[in-house]
């Protein structure tokens, strides 16, 4: 896990997480604004994934359990998806609570993920 990245990845994702609740305290229905900062979110995941794969095949290791840490982040990279499944198709305001949940949990995840590498 790339330290810089993270910091990006886990603002970001409290950020949209934030934005998409406001929406959703607007009484916005999931819009394609509302389903593409979530696709950010998705977008960090995939490239952080991509990041840790290339770690720890040249040698790196987490502090904690590399297995556990792998494990987080495929979880994390559902959370996302099953959030815009739900917001496609319940098109209600409520679908934008749980994209914004979705991203929350993202985050509380990076920070755990977070835990596990450095230690």
């Amino acid at each position: 896990m790339i330290e810089a990245f993270f910091q990006v990845e886990a603002w970001g994702s409290l950020a949209i997480g934030l934005l998409l609740l406001g929406f959703g305290v607007a009484k916005r229905k999931p819009s394609l604004i509302s389903i593409g900062a979530l696709a950010f979110v998705q977008l960090g995941l995939m490239v952080q994934l991509i990041s840790s794969i290339i770690l720890v095949t040249t040698g790196a290791r987490a502090n904690g359990d590399t297995i556990e840490f792998f494990a987080y982040i495929l979880v994390a990279f559902l959370v996302p998806l099953g959030a815009a499944f739900w917001s496609l198709i319940e098109r209600t305001r409520w679908s934008t609570f749980v994209l914004g949940v979705g991203a929350l949990t993202v985050a509380i995840m990076l920070v755990r993920m977070h835990q596990i590498w450095f230690g």
